[in-house]
Formats: structure tokens, sequence, C-alpha cells
């Protein structure tokens, strides 16, 4: 018996000094993540859109024309194809083409013209073949002010670009500048749609060079205003990894520490304990096991757990429960394994998948000790909320709910 014992508490003490690996995940910073390769974070856009056209030139001003983008003389189809790159979920650029076919407004001013009739019955317009190319920066303003979420249905992105536009009408070339903000609705991690609406504000040479000497801003340049709507497809890597909290990180770490060393220094006095008792005692008729067993089996054992954890907290809770498993191996009796979970903390449902899996964790140790699985049968309680035992002042009424147990069954 001796032996036995010194064996349990030196066991006991190697399996707590065992370096352990913890199932936690790494804690993470909400508004930080790691640069991806250069060839990730790539993404393509195709889309239709719809074009108002607002000359910039004397045609267009001063005779009433209707300002609706829906007219038929300012409006027309067209088509867009993107290319760009996101830096990071916030910050990206991107390569636009956009035309086809556009506008050219103008107005009769003869004097013959009645002016009686509807003033709109005196615009005249044209195609206007164009292409405008511009090269944009992007903001999400999702990812940016609300945390990186890869999961994220709908993001706000604002544009501002310019660049370079062609009139393949009249072969002129123009300058400008574009602005506009998109949604994007994701669909999956490759896939998502895209609504747009922009304005290019372009020298006026894009619809002809007929320039207007008048008020600036606005009049003083053609205008461009449009409606898309799109799919844009990621190309490469297309998430972002996030960049671990290294302080919470190192205060898991010593909380991690701190109660291994716990655990090893109650296992020290255990063991200090039994030393002692076995030393000032040495002549006492010690009980077999067996005997000594049949004092608690009438009784259940309980294992302990914390919080959302599965595995036994503290090894030295399987010492009874060894020596509940000899008494079982040696009279064949049958075991009865409980689950409980603490009601206080988390849905009934992940208390009951708890429960479960406690039982099964103290069912596998008592298999491990050579007691026959078909001996053993668990049942789960779910979360339950017990009183603390009288004179068990160590732990609190949620932490003894965290537990599994084990009894002998009576016989028939």
């Amino acid at each position: 018996m001796k032996k036995l014992l010194i064996m349990l508490a030196f066991a006991s003490f190697s399996l707590a000094t065992t370096a352990q690996t913890t199932t936690d995940e790494v804690p993470v910073k909400e508004h930080s993540v790691a640069t991806n390769g250069f060839w990730n974070n790539w993404f393509v856009q195709g889309a239709f859109n719809w074009n108002a056209w607002y000359a910039g030139n004397m045609y267009e001003h001063g005779h009433n024309l209707k300002p609706s983008p829906f007219k038929r003389f300012r409006s027309q189809p067209g088509l867009a194809i993107s290319v760009g790159k996101w830096f990071t979920p916030g910050m990206g650029i991107r390569l636009k083409w956009q035309g086809l076919w556009g506008k050219q407004i103008r107005a009769y001013t003869s004097e013959a013209t009645d002016p009686a009739r509807d003033p709109q019955s005196k615009v005249h317009s044209k195609f206007n073949r164009y292409w405008i190319l511009n090269g944009q920066a992007m903001l999400n303003l999702s990812q940016m002010i609300c945390g990186y979420n890869p999961e994220r249905f709908f993001s706000v992105v604002p544009f501002l670009g310019g660049g370079i536009g062609r009139s393949t009408t009249f072969d002129y070339y123009a300058m400008d500048i574009s602005m506009g903000v998109m949604g994007l609705f994701r669909i999956n991690k490759t896939f998502a749609a895209h609504v747009e609406v922009g304005w290019n504000r372009l020298e006026c040479d894009i619809d002809g060079g007929y320039g207007f000497a008048g008020n600036r801003g606005w009049d003083s340049h053609t205008n461009n205003v449009y409606a898309e709507l799109g799919l844009t497809v990621g190309l490469g890597k297309k998430d972002w990894d996030r960049v671990p909290d290294v302080d919470a990180l190192n205060a898991l770490h010593r909380s991690e520490i701190d109660a291994l060393n716990s655990q090893i220094l109650d296992l020290t006095n255990d063991r200090d304990r039994l030393k002692k008792l076995l030393a000032e005692k040495p002549k006492e008729v010690i009980k077999t096991v067996d005997e000594s067993t049949k004092e608690f089996v009438n009784h259940p054992i309980h294992v302990f757990f914390n919080l959302a954890k599965t595995n036994v907290a503290n090894p030295k809770d399987l010492v009874n429960v060894e020596g509940l498993a000899k008494y079982a191996k040696t009279t064949n009796s049958k075991l009865l394994v409980k689950g409980y979970a603490d009601s206080a903390t988390g849905t009934p449902e992940i208390n009951r998948r708890l429960s479960i899996a406690r039982a099964n964790t103290l069912k596998e140790e008592l298999v491990k000790m050579g007691v026959p699985a078909e001996n053993i049968t668990t049942e789960d309680f779910g979360g339950v909320l017990y009183d603390t035992p009288i004179g068990n002042d160590k732990l609190s009424p949620l932490e003894y709910n965290r537990r599994a147990s084990v009894q002998v069954l009576p016989t028939e």
C-alpha cells in the first residue's frame, strides 16, 4: 500500500509538470492585420452603367434645357471595366475604363425659332463615341471604422481620382477628375455585386471642343454623371491574417503558468503529507486497496472542469477515481458516470454538449484504467445550479457545478 500511494503521488506530480497545449484562440487586435504579398487581394470589375451628359458649351447654358438625367438628349448606356488591388482591408487603388456611347448636346438658337414652342424641341444632340481612363484611390469605410470582418455583407467605398478621356468621334483628348461612392455586397469569398454612382468632370474637348466662357464651376466644364451595376471578382488570396495582441497573449501565458504552478504546489503538498503520514505510522496495519475503497464506493467521486472546458482541470482529482476503478475491475461492478455544466453561463444547448463531453471524458479515463467500456453508463444533466455541499469551502457553486461524477451502481 505504501508503494502504491507513493507511485500515485509521483504520477500526479509528473502529469502536472508536463507541458500543456492550450486550445484557446490566440487574442488578436480588432483593427490590425498582417500585410499580404503583392499578388494577393487583387480584383477585377465589369459593369453596365447609365450616363447623363451636361455639356460645358454655350448651347447647353441659357436655353432652359431640362436637367433630368433620363432625358433622351442627355442619357446613354455604357460599359465599365476595372482592375485594382487592396493594400489593406480599408485602402486600395483601381484603374477604371468606361465609355463607348455618349452624347454631344447643342441647342438651336435661330431667331426664327418660334419662342412659344416647347424649349425642349430646340434640343439637338448626337452620338459621341468616347472613353475615359481614371486612376482612383479607394477607402473601405466599413472595414476602417467597424474593424476588419471578412464576412461583412455590405461595405461603403468612396473613391477619388483623375485621368484622361478621348472622344473618338471628334478625335479630341481631355483631362478629367472623378469621384463617387461604391457599395459592395458580398456574395461569397470570391464574388461581390457592386452598385456605384459617380461624377466625371472633363475638359470640353470630350464632346467636341465647344467651350463656354461663362461662370466657373459646373458650367465651365463638361460633366458626366452615371449610375452603375456590376460584378467584382477577387483574385489571389482575398482575406487578411489578424495581428496577434501581444499584451493579451503575454497575460494569457502568465495566467496559465500561474495555474500550473498552483497545481504543482498542491500536488507537492499532497505528496509530502502522504510521505509524512506513512513515516509516522510505519507499523499500522493498512487495509488493502479493495477494503479501503469499499468505504467510499457508495458515494460519488467528482472531478472538476474549468469554464467551457472538457479536460479535467486538476489531475489529482483522478487519484480517487483510480482507486474506484481498481475496485470495479476486481468486483466487475457496473459504474454510472454523470456530466454537468453550470447553468449560469452558456446557452442550454452549449451546456448540454458540455455535460455530455465531460461525462465522456471521465468514461475514457476509466477505460484507460482498465474498466470495460460496457460496464460504464453515462448520463448528462446539462446546466444545473446546485449549492456547494456543506463543508466544501474551496469551490463556489458555479465551480462545483462544472463537474463529472462516478459511482458504483448497486447490484440487483
